[in-house]
């Protein structure tokens, strides 16, 4: 199993706090996101990274290459040349390039979440997705309409009263599907390159197996604003 760790974005709604550094190297209680994300990773056996970086990425790179050191894993890097003008999208198909017939996971690197989460994701064979089902969404909330194993629709637009949950930008896809997910990013962002890779487990879900696996009350948060960034600093403690 390979973890994907989507860190070339700018995060600007995080400004000044990121002009020098991208999200995933913010700290949250002494230690960066994107050093929880291995240590949670390596708690349930993934020692293989490869991160996609834009923003900074020599600094991204410099803190791969420390973690690499620390905890014994290995990490390869993907440069997202167009990271300012592209979305998530780009970044997590350049990836796919790399990773022909293999299982693989998807983390958004500004992402702070319990360990038990990956776990959960583990255990299915098929390729599935984090969808929180316990907190209270809102108008930004990411969210996820599901009827019966069919994705019909994601986003922020749609009705909070229809919607099955919140996709938390965690996910897995199987060796199987790894082609034809990759052709579905590739229609995408061809189409629109502000477009994020969530999208496309809408159409895989048609073609193939999808799971949802809940969060059922699993803490998590992305970083997207200061508010999301002090919330992480009470909740995840050391």
């Amino acid at each position: 199993m390979i973890a994907v760790i989507l860190a070339a974005g700018m995060g600007e709604r995080l400004m000044p706090l990121t002009r020098d550094k991208p999200k995933t190297l913010l700290e949250i209680n002494n230690t960066t996101i994107i050093e929880r994300m291995v240590k949670n990773c390596l708690n349930n056996q993934i020692k293989e990274y490869l991160v996609v970086v834009g923003h900074n990425q020599e600094k991204v790179a410099k803190e791969c290459h420390q973690l690499a050191q620390k905890y014994d894993v290995t990490f390869s890097i993907v440069e997202n040349l167009k990271y300012n003008k592209t979305n998530t999208g780009v970044s997590t198909y350049l990836a796919v390039q790399k990773l022909k017939n293999k299982d693989f996971i998807i983390i958004n690197g500004d992402n702070v979440f319990d360990e038990k989460i990956i776990e959960n994701l583990l255990k299915s064979k098929s390729t599935a997705m984090i969808i929180d089902n316990y907190k209270q969404l809102n108008q930004e909330s990411f969210k996820i309409s599901i009827k019966g194993s069919i994705i019909k629709d994601m986003g922020k637009q749609i009705d909070i009263e229809s919607s099955s949950g919140e996709f938390i930008g965690i996910s897995k896809v199987a060796s199987g599907d790894v082609e034809l997910f990759g052709q579905i990013l590739l229609r995408l962002t061809q189409e629109d390159p502000q477009q994020y890779y969530d999208i496309a487990y809408v159409e895989l879900s048609r073609k193939s197996k999808v799971d949802f696996v809940y969060t059922n009350g699993l803490k998590w948060t992305e970083i997207d604003d200061i508010n999301d960034f002090n919330y992480a600093k009470s909740v995840f403690v050391e």
